[in-house]
Formats: C-alpha cells, sequence, structure tokens
C-alpha cells in the first residue's frame, strides 16, 4: 500500500487491540492511528501535513459521534479537499443509520463482526479496495 496512516476512531480499547492484531496479520504497512473519539479525529485531521489513507469510524461515541464527525468534515473546505475516504464500522445498524450514513456520502458502511477471521475478511477487502482505487489524492 502506502505509508499514509490509517485513522481508526473507536473508544472500546479491546476492539482497537484485536484491529491492531488484524493489520499486523495482513502485514498493512500504514500505521493506524486511533482516537477516542471524533472531535480528536478531527483536530488530527484538520493539520496542514496529514493525508490518511483511509478513516474508519464506529458511530457512537462519546464527545462527538461518528455522524457529527463525517458532517463536519464534509463542511470544511480543505478537509473535503483531501479526499480521505470514509467508512462506517460499527456495531449494530439499523435503516436509518444506514441512510444517514450514506446521506452523508460515506464510501461503506460495515457491522462488526462476532469473529476474528470475520473481521480480518472485513478489512483485507476495505484496504484491499482503497488500494487500487482511483480518487483525487490518487492521481
Amino acid at each position: 500500500m502506502n505509508k499514509r496512516p490509517i485513522i481508526i476512531i473507536e473508544d472500546d480499547i479491546d476492539d482497537q487491540e484485536i484491529i491492531t492484531q488484524v493489520l499486523e496479520s495482513l502485514n498493512i504497512s500504514n500505521k493506524p492511528v486511533f482516537f477516542n473519539n471524533g472531535k480528536e479525529a478531527l483536530d488530527f485531521l484538520q493539520k496542514e501535513d496529514v493525508h490518511p489513507f483511509v478513516i474508519l469510524s464506529d458511530i457512537n461515541m462519546p464527545v462527538m459521534n461518528g455522524f457529527e464527525l463525517r458532517m463536519r468534515i464534509a463542511e470544511d473546505m480543505h478537509l473535503r479537499n483531501k479526499s480521505i475516504p470514509f467508512v462506517f464500522y460499527t456495531t449494530a445498524a439499523d435503516q436509518k443509520s444506514v441512510s444517514t450514513a450514506y446521506d452523508l456520502t460515506v464510501q461503506g458502511f460495515f457491522i462488526k463482526p462476532p469473529d476474528i477471521s470475520s473481521l480480518t475478511k472485513i478489512l483485507k477487502s476495505i484496504l484491499e479496495y482503497w488500494k487500487y482505487c482511483m480518487h483525487p489524492n490518487t492521481v
């Protein structure tokens, strides 16, 4: 892949550790950078020299949830111009949540699976897709 970081907004420490293990098992060279809420991630993303590979965000978090984060990114021309792929990765979903996510122009919505094998398949698929997908910051 490339050396741009994978931004992961996840407030559950156990989930952070599992995601790290899966990324290591996939030999992903992109460094995962974890944040416990959307506000922390937004502050980081607004830095001029930050150019993430992809954002994986939970929805339900303290301080600023995933929907609010996505909305703030969409409203900020500087962040919009970075064209960072944004994918929701959350525990539960209903029709309203999925519709809201896509209204906010996310590039994917995934449910956290109950086992590491399924998580590995999901993360591999997401990262492989964005590895080959063309978007404004890849040309």
